[in-house]
């Protein structure tokens, strides 16, 4: 039985720390209120995140991370990076269709539209058939023009500074 009335779409995009992080904000409070919560994330398989660790301990969290432990960075990207965008494509069609989750996280998905592992036409369908009470969360830099019309709430992080530009390394539990 969904526990939201109405759900939207939501787009954490832009240059700046934070998009992934705010969308497990937002999942780890929708827990806390007894939804459910399933987090697909695209190119992110195969790397050591701290998410990972904390997936198993909390109730009502899924999470099914896809792709081969690398950036990938190749237009045209290479056919192992497309598979791996289409298997989570297929399963983000499949999740949000099943009525079983309050909320889903199509996590880099705006990084997958980008790189052309997977189509937009797929990602639109997916928003416009949505389930009314389904709230879709979609991150990553390059949002297209498309998504961002589509969403109801589009935030845009901008990166005023960063610490990776004066030689900081990225942190366990802070950026991984």
């Amino acid at each position: 039985m969904p526990k939201l009335e109405r759900g939207i779409v939501q787009v954490y995009t832009g240059n700046g720390k934070g998009k992934t992080s705010a969308a497990f904000g937002l999942a780890l409070r929708a827990i806390g209120r007894g939804l459910k919560v399933y987090v697909i994330q695209f190119i992110k398989g195969g790397f050591d995140y701290g998410e990972l660790y904390i997936v198993d301990k909390l109730p009502n969290l899924t999470l099914k991370a896809f792709g081969r432990g690398r950036f990938v960075t190749e237009k045209p990207p290479e056919r192992e990076d497309i598979e791996f965008a289409e298997k989570a494509m297929a399963l983000a069609e499949e999740v949000v269709k099943s009525d079983e989750y309050d909320i889903v996280v199509l996590d880099e998905i705006n990084v997958a539209l980008n790189l052309k592992l997977i189509k937009i036409e797929r990602v639109l369908e997916l928003i416009r058939n949505k389930p009314k009470h389904v709230e879709l969360i979609l991150t990553g830099r390059y949002a297209p023009d498309k998504i961002i019309e589509a969403a109801n709430l589009v935030t845009e992080m901008r990166e005023v500074k960063h610490p990776y530009n004066k030689g900081f390394q990225a942190r366990k539990g802070i950026e991984y």
